[in-house]
């Protein structure tokens, strides 16, 4: 069940999302409401009230200042996968501290190591998502580490810390976030479990 709070929060993050504007021009996704939806909303539901509540705080304020998160996020994302446009924008989006740089790499590092993790066990789910590492990046393919990494610079340091204590409590717990979140999005799909998400593949790719 998707609560109040995270429909709060992706209805804002689309209508963001709608006025991205991209090098190559509008990209089909900003088009697609139903599966920004899923994804948006299976990762959401993976962190604790807590960080919601951070990050809506977050959407809030940069609203108020008229700034777009999620232009943001691609235009953090391009200081890899586009340097050189990004030395052209960098002065746009507001520049990071170091000490929030650690965090969003310990955040990334964890996160690769969960993906890493879930590829062994379930290879066609994994395959059929972003590739993992950073290494992997080009102008047509965007890493889940890089992705990732752009959409971290955009939460405030509240926001960031709360998610770096989250991710230390699940890695204490023995618990792979990154499936936490795979697991609602194949819920939202129509999946019972991982296992089945992953018996449907295989049969479709048979």
């Amino acid at each position: 069940m998707v609560s109040n709070n995270v429909k709060a929060i992706v209805e804002m993050e689309w209508q963001l999302f709608d006025k991205v504007r991209n090098i190559g021009g509008r990209a089909s996704c900003q088009d697609d409401k139903h599966t920004f939806f899923i994804m948006r909303s299976s990762q959401l539901m993976a962190w604790s009230t807590e960080m919601q509540d951070s990050y809506y705080y977050d959407l809030l304020s940069a609203h108020r200042d008229g700034r777009n998160l999620l232009s943001e996020k691609y235009a953090y994302m391009m200081e890899r996968t586009s340097p050189e446009e990004f030395q052209r924008i960098q002065d746009s989006i507001p520049p990071r501290s170091a000490q929030k740089d650690e965090k969003i790499s310990f955040i990334c590092e964890a996160h690769v190591h969960w993906q890493e993790s879930l590829a062994k066990r379930y290879p066609r789910l994994a395959g059929s998502g972003r590739s993992i590492h950073q290494s992997e990046d080009s102008i047509s393919n965007t890493s889940l580490e890089t992705y990732l990494w752009g959409e971290l610079a955009t939460y405030s340091t509240k926001t960031i810390q709360l998610y770096a204590d989250y991710v230390r409590r699940m890695q204490m717990e023995g618990k792979n976030l990154s499936e936490m979140i795979l697991e609602n999005t194949m819920a939202m799909y129509g999946f019972s479990s991982l296992e089945q998400a992953e018996e449907e593949l295989a049969f479709r790719s048979s």
